[in-house]
């Protein structure tokens, strides 16, 4: 997962999501994933200007590229070729953006839970992030207090998941993603941070 700067659109500062998701040597062998989602957003309210998502896993592939049309709650879909207009929800975000913007609210207390509403694969849905609890996680960083949260994914998101995915975010005002936990098809992901902390990225 990487942010960058994007430059001034629309008169306003933008930056650049990347999150990319690749299998390993021994697993390329029978399942292959090379994914990679790109989304360009408004710096201050997070919310999308234009996805990319690159899929390709196993015999899976498809191209996604969305366009956000705001002023008029319309997005243009571009899968594999075929273009769709359809229509949105004001704050509509995507697969990547939902995540930051959850990480930039005020208060994540336990017990508390959130509704987005997410664009993905010409599907509108609403996402529920829930604050599960608070828990000390162990990383080559060393020891750190964490929130759990865990999103119910009504989609198949960044890779085929089979169900819902849990983020532990550092409990701190960086809120840095250190681990990642979700069920896929072929058996489970887990993610963890290897670089970035503890003087890594803010939050955009």
């Amino acid at each position: 997962m990487e942010v960058s700067d994007a430059g001034i659109i629309e008169s306003r500062s933008a930056v650049r999501l990347v999150t990319t998701a690749t299998s390993s040597p021994m697993i390329t062998r029978f399942y292959p994933v090379n994914n990679r989602v790109e989304s360009v957003v408004d710096a201050e309210t997070l919310l999308p200007y234009r996805m990319t998502f690159r899929r390709r896993e196993g015999k899976r592939k498809n191209d996604f590229d969305v366009i956000f049309q705001r002023h008029d709650k319309m997005l243009t879909v571009n899968k594999d070729g075929a273009v769709e207009t359809l229509s949105m929800a004001p704050n509509t975000m995507d697969t990547i953006s939902c995540l930051y913007y959850f990480r930039s609210l005020p208060k994540l207390e336990p017990g508390t839970s959130v509704i987005l509403d997410v664009h993905h694969d010409k599907k509108n849905y609403r996402l529920e992030v829930q604050v599960e609890g608070i828990e000390k996680v162990h990383g080559p960083w060393g020891e750190v207090e964490t929130i759990r949260v865990l999103a119910i994914m009504p989609f198949q998101g960044i890779f085929l998941n089979e169900g819902n995915i849990r983020v532990w975010l550092t409990n701190d005002n960086r809120r840095l993603p250190v681990l990642m936990k979700a069920k896929v098809v072929i058996g489970s992901v887990t993610a963890r941070l290897v670089e970035g902390f503890p003087g890594g990225p803010r939050r955009p």
